[in-house]
């Protein structure tokens, strides 16, 4: 029940604020930090986020009329660059993780990877599958959304590139013995990613309330 709640509060936190048109980019960013940071930096609850933004944004701009595209594409980037801060934090907990080879088994690594890999596909995968409940005017913004983005990539996109790229030259990552005493799984390097990005999203809204 608290997580369905949770994933209500982000939904309807994200539709307030696309149907407010104020200042609407830096609004989802930082809603889609807050929960993500709320959960373990897993594949899973990142889909789960991912949704419900999604949800908020398409439910969000119905109301916008003519302005409907300007402010869907603020919202979509938004979530898009907040996704790939976590890519960022999922890349450096691995690399932690990687140097810490008495506690991480090869697989631990492995999955950590496959969910970084997945990430862009996610996030327009979703933005796809919640479109096609949505009007005709919703359903041709994110269209378009989307073909532009595989045409010139995706911010979580690129910065998954750059972090797999950075990965491959570990030295243990690929070469990782798995010690029988070990009992640490997937989830604790989920939960240091978690930890990683919750620095980096406060360092991000120090930052912003300076300005």
């Amino acid at each position: 029940m608290a997580e369905i709640n949770q994933q209500k509060e982000v939904k309807d936190a994200v539709q307030a604020a696309v149907k407010s048109g104020i200042d609407v980019h830096q609004q989802i960013k930082s809603i889609t930090l807050k929960a993500l940071t709320l959960r373990q930096l897993d594949i899973d609850n990142i889909k789960r986020v991912t949704e419900e933004v999604s949800k908020g944004i398409n439910e969000g701009i119905a109301t916008q009329g003519g302005a409907a595209k300007e402010v869907f594409m603020q919202a979509a980037t938004a979530l898009d660059e907040a996704l790939a801060i976590a890519a960022e934090a999922s890349k450096l907990a691995i690399e932690e993780a990687a140097s810490r080879v008495t506690e991480y088994s090869q697989h631990d690594l492995n999955d950590a990877i496959k969910d970084l890999q997945e990430m862009e596909g996610s996030f327009l995968d979703t933005l796809a599958k919640v479109a096609k409940g949505s009007n005709q005017v919703a359903a041709d913004i994110v269209g378009d959304f989307i073909a532009h983005s595989g045409q010139s990539g995706t911010a979580v996109g690129k910065r998954t590139l750059t972090a797999l790229e950075a990965l491959k030259d570990l030295p243990h990552i690929s070469k990782i013995i798995i010690v029988s005493s070990a009992v640490t799984t997937a989830s604790s390097l989920a939960q240091i990613a978690s930890g990683v990005l919750l620095g980096i999203a406060e360092s991000l809204q120090s930052s912003h309330s300076k300005k």
